[in-house]
């Protein structure tokens, strides 16, 4: 999910090159990493999908959390000596991240042990992914091993201890071996019920590195560090603007996968994909089974703008999970996915983006899925939804219910920030 540093450069990075002769001493350190935003611009303003100023703007927002991830990758990048970094989140998004998960990750190498230690928290699912390598603008990193909390010994108390590190016969329970290639560790917290629901902590440190002290950064290796955050920026735009062309683009418009294992992703995760593409005075109806919590403690639905990232999820309702949502009495959920107001409660605002992409998960699951657990979708005017809609009565809500959706919905992702 993550670019990882390299010491050459990702396909289609900017190469670092040799400085002119007239350039300045003094922006040394920063020229190559100041050229990378300046390619990445360029990818951005030139990218097939901006045809608004609302577009343009969205990439422009896009590019700036880019720059700060990318920075802030490059200081993660300690195998030695690591931690959990945020991977993504509300200001620097990527990915098609979902709004209900928090992600972290570390750097590892599959030569050395690593113990991660940690509380769970009372989310509805806490799991763990190794990776081989990178996404690219022509491939997908595999996964290595994944897992839920299922897999861990968690004590009364919350607490747990697994182990990472390099095949061992004599390892004992808690201890996962890393395949030759492992580079990653990628956490993922996720919350079904976003007011109830809280996080635990987690921790990672090198089993032969606890307690000692990483040596000084000498200058020539933090100038080298902008160098290769210049690369991974423009690896990270090109990627994802090529990303949802192998997923998404190729389905027909306005319609949803079957249930499907999620390619490349976690074992324990199914995901149906699609993308849209409304009308102001059109409306999308899609009606999925709300999930037995004994077969999927996790279920959310999601849009996502062409920048291939989640709509703003705090300020509106651009995404519900199944606890969110106001389940009919035939236990199916009916998303009305649409520009437009209808006072329905499982209203999912497009604000603005008449094209985007559709994405369910379900996670820690204890069985397969069917085509019966997945969704179906169907397109209908505005005007339509009261004589079409089941339940339609049953689904409205006034605006101050609606306020209240809203300001729930700030406070929770408030709260989940600082946990």
């Amino acid at each position: 999910m993550t670019t990882e540093p390299t010491e050459t450069a990702p396909s289609g990075a900017a190469p670092s090159g040799a400085a002119p002769p007239d350039a300045d001493p003094d922006t040394a350190a920063t020229r190559g990493f100041a050229a990378a935003v300046a390619e990445a611009e360029r990818l951005v303003r030139t990218a097939p999908h901006v045809r608004t100023e609302q577009d343009l703007a969205e990439g422009l927002d896009y590019l700036a959390g880019s720059i700060k991830a990318s920075l802030h990758m490059v200081g993660a990048y300690q195998k030695d000596f690591p931690f959990f970094a945020a991977s993504t989140g509300p200001y620097s998004k990527l990915g098609l991240d979902n709004p209900d998960t928090l992600y972290f990750h570390a750097y590892i190498r599959d030569d050395a042990e690593y113990v991660v230690t940690g509380r769970r928290g009372t989310t509805a699912d806490l799991s763990f992914q190794v990776m081989n390598g990178d996404y690219s603008p022509t491939a997908s990193p595999d996964s290595l091993t994944a897992f839920d909390d299922r897999e861990l010994d968690i004590g009364p108390d919350g607490e747990y201890r697994v182990r990472f590190g390099p095949p061992r016969p004599d390892a004992g329970p808690g201890y996962f071996a890393l395949a030759p290639g492992s580079a990653m560790l990628i956490v993922r917290e996720v919350f079904g019920d976003w007011a109830t629901e809280r996080p635990g902590e987690i921790r990672i440190h090198r089993a032969d590195t606890l307690g000692t002290s990483p040596p000084p950064v000498p200058a020539d290796a933090m100038a080298r560090r902008f160098d290769i955050a210049g690369r991974m920026l423009v690896a990270r735009i090109r990627t994802f603007l090529a990303f949802p062309e192998w997923h998404y683009l190729r389905l027909p418009v306005n319609t949803l996968t079957e249930p499907r294992s999620t390619p490349g992703g976690l074992t324990t995760q199914f995901s149906s994909v699609g993308h849209y593409d409304l009308a102001d005075d059109e409306v999308m109806v899609i009606t999925c089974p709300a999930a037995d919590k004994a077969v999927a403690p996790y279920q959310g639905f999601q849009l996502g703008s062409m920048w291939y990232v989640s709509l703003d999820y705090i300020n509106h309702q651009t995404s519900l999970t199944a606890d969110q949502a106001r389940v009919d009495p035939d236990g199916m959920i009916r998303y009305v996915v649409g520009e437009r107001d209808p006072g329905l409660a499982n209203w999912i605002e497009t604000t603005g983006h008449r094209r985007g992409y559709l994405q369910f998960r379900w996670q820690r699951l204890a069985r397969d899925l069917t085509p019966a657990d997945g969704p179906s979708a169907e397109v209908m005017p505005f005007d339509a939804l009261p004589a079409r809609l089941p339940y339609h009565e049953r689904q409205r809500v006034t605006p101050d219910e609606w306020r209240e959706r809203i300001a729930a919905r700030q406070v929770a992702v408030a709260r989940r920030m600082l946990g």
